[in-house]
């Protein structure tokens, strides 16, 4: 069977769905109609997370590509997991990995509203979340229909990008890790999208629609919102067998109970004392990237 060559490894909340889908019409790339299976990452589990860990139920995604020359996924857990980066060399020791980093902030505060919009979060200020840390690292608080793992509600761990960044570096060697900073895919989407071609070796000059992807947004109604998230198994099972068919129709469901709205800003007090706390974080990954990030910790 075919198998993916590439693989975009998160951050969440950096980008990921709009480089997906701006790779997806280039004529020498397949990307398959599912985002984020997260077959890697046996480290974590959750229900969502464990759909498609068959491994035929995984490379079925990917029966379609075709001579395509790069054939490649966007999981987001990826760069968190300990263990993805080894299972990715593993099954493709020449794998290219993308890797898309955020201010910690920002991403922290961007993942909160995403879980809360996804059901995974049921607390309802980012404050309070960020409080239940520690309990819920003990196993306490944790919400009823937490379909992912547990520790993507530990919001202080996901971005220590240092750390993440550097095992891909070390398992793939760092001409094979491409890493992207969301400032530059905000203010140069196009250069960003073709340095990400260069990369892959694939033609630079294809030029996709760019448009917004992935704004933030609030569930209309959280009955829809369950049953969309989390649908009976047999519903699934017919699903991975029309893939192709079935993602359009769910995603305009999950569209019709959406409503659209900026989300609030972060409260200044609490924003400044995390840049203080991240600031020793975002110094270590200045120096492993070689840029100064450090205006993620300022105003």
């Amino acid at each position: 069977m075919t198998k993916p060559n590439f693989f975009i490894v998160g951050a969440p909340k950096c980008g990921t769905t709009a480089i997906f889908d701006y790779l997806k019409p280039h004529p020498e790339i397949f990307m398959p109609a599912y985002k984020e299976p997260h077959y890697f990452a046996r480290d974590f589990h959750g229900s969502r997370l464990d759909r498609f860990r068959n491994g035929n139920d995984y490379l079925r995604l990917f029966a379609h590509a075709s001579d395509a020359k790069r054939i490649g996924e966007a999981s987001t857990w990826y760069l968190y997991s300990s263990t993805a980066a080894y299972e990715i060399k593993d099954f493709d020791p020449n794998a290219k990995i993308v890797a898309m980093l955020r201010s910690p902030v920002e991403m922290m505060y961007s993942l909160y509203h995403q879980l809360l919009y996804n059901l995974n979060e049921d607390l309802p200020t980012f404050a309070q979340a960020l409080a239940a840390e520690e309990e819920r690292k003990q196993g306490k608080n944790i919400p009823a229909k937490l379909d992912i793992m547990p520790s993507a509600l530990y919001y202080r761990e996901t971005p220590k990008f240092t750390q993440q960044v550097k095992r891909y570096f070390d398992v793939f060697g760092r001409e094979n890790v491409h890493v992207i900073i969301y400032d530059d895919m905000k203010g140069d989407s196009l250069g960003v999208y073709r340095r990400v071609l260069e990369f892959l070796e694939v033609d630079p000059d294809f030029v996709p629609e760019m448009k917004i992807i992935n704004a933030n947004k609030y569930m209309r109604n959280e009955r829809v919102q369950d049953f969309l998230i989390a649908p009976p198994n047999w519903l699934m099972q017919v699903g991975k067998k029309v893939l192709p068919v079935a993602r359009p129709v769910y995603w305009k469901l999950r569209n019709l109970n959406s409503r659209y709205q900026s989300r609030p800003q972060l409260e200044p007090s609490l924003r400044a004392e995390l840049q203080a706390e991240f600031l020793p974080e975002v110094e270590q990954l200045s120096e492993l990237l070689g840029r100064d990030l450090t205006h993620w910790c300022r105003d």
